[in-house]
């Protein structure tokens, strides 16, 4: 997802339509969906042809058409995002929450959804079991998808497809068969080295944490096993139905355990922070932080959760200066998720802090590489 939002935030064209729609992730509700989405595509044609020449209007509305003649709204997550311009559509399912409109300009309207997508602990959950394993994709507490057999990620994967099933299972007869229980561990540690490839594989791809749902014991082989260790922040040894429970059920048990591992990024990051201040390379002025952001130079940006400042921006000058009236003419509502989107692009990461840890007096600092 990362990569895609960069994707768009680097297209300019004219003109970069940009629609959300608010959508549901279950039946009935998701009844409601194509007609939101058609409202939307007619705001959308309305200012096109408003604003636009014949041509222009038409290859887009038709782009925009052909991208979503085949979209199942039963795959609704909570926002349906469209970007559209004379040459590409994209259309991405989010597990966020938008405001419905249509926005359009010479860039695509990312920033609201960098903003939320660099707030979220987005991870894998591998479920164990001695027959199977699962693999879910969430953001914080929401379900983003359960890897199956139909999920395109998955169509050319060198390992296993997910979900994984223990076919060479060590199972014991009634004759002389070695029932020892060292036995039976290195048969279930090997189908764990097999999941745990699979894993692997997916891992390359999006680089996401791992929590681990288990029992005890199965938690503890898999980790042996595990080529990288160091992605698991959480494991969980208490969830129940593992094998037939709902992803969002599976989800739902690991909430703690991703809290927990919030916790812990917050209490680190205090440490960067200091460390960064003896370094020299802690900035907390605003404009200096726009202006390394700009450049390129952010390492790691930390917000105060829910901060927004309206601010003048002149990139070429790079300077902002901040503004109290966020509807004058020429003033960026949110300048914090400019920040944001600069220090994301090139390269940074931005880390979102509860409003007890930073506050009034210190709302953005950035730890610079240089």
């Amino acid at each position: 997802m990362k990569a895609t939002l960069k994707s768009l935030r680097e297209t300019k064209a004219n003109p970069a339509v940009s629609i959300f729609v608010k959508t549901h992730r279950e039946h009935p509700a998701n009844e409601q969906d194509p007609i939101a989405l058609k409202n939307q595509l007619k705001v959308a044609e309305d200012r096109l042809t408003k604003e636009y020449d014949k041509r222009t209007a038409t290859t887009i509305l038709d782009n925009i058409q052909n991208k979503i003649s085949e979209l199942n709204h039963n795959y609704n997550l909570d926002t349906l995002a469209i970007f559209a311009s004379t040459d590409d559509v994209q259309v991405i399912r989010m597990p966020i929450d938008t405001t419905e409109r249509v926005v359009i300009s010479d860039r695509f309207a990312t920033r609201d959804l960098v903003r939320d997508m660099a707030s979220a602990v987005h991870y894998y959950t591998v479920v164990l079991t001695r027959d199977n394993a699962r693999l879910i994709e969430a953001s914080n507490d929401r379900v983003v998808r359960e890897f199956d057999k139909d999920d395109d990620a998955q169509n050319n994967m060198e390992n296993i497809q997910f979900p994984v099933e223990n076919n060479g299972l060590y199972t014991t007869g009634d004759g002389g068969s070695d029932r020892s229980s060292n036995n039976e561990s290195s048969h279930l540690k090997e189908f764990f080295n097999q999941v745990d490839k699979s894993v692997q594989e997916l891992w390359g791809e999006h680089k996401m944490p791992l929590v681990i749902v288990g029992d005890a014991k199965n938690i503890g082989y898999y980790k042996e096993v595990c080529d990288r260790p160091d992605n698991i922040i959480a494991t969980v040894s208490n969830a129940t139905n593992l094998e037939d429970g709902s992803a969002q059920h599976i989800v739902d048990s690991v909430q703690e355990a991703v809290e927990e591992y919030r916790t812990s990024l917050h209490k680190a990051a205090l440490g960067e922070i200091d460390k960064a201040r003896g370094a020299n390379m802690l900035q907390t002025d605003l404009q200096e932080v726009y202006r390394s952001a700009f450049q390129g130079a952010g390492e790691t940006l930390y917000v105060r959760r829910g901060y927004i400042q309206s601010a003048k921006i002149d990139e070429k000058a790079q300077t902002l200066s901040p503004a109290n009236n966020a509807t004058t003419e020429g003033i960026t509502d949110d300048a914090i998720g400019e920040i944001i989107e600069h220090v994301i692009h090139n390269g940074g990461e931005a880390v979102f802090m509860p409003q007890d840890i930073m506050g009034e007096d210190q709302p953005i600092a950035l730890v610079t590489r240089y």
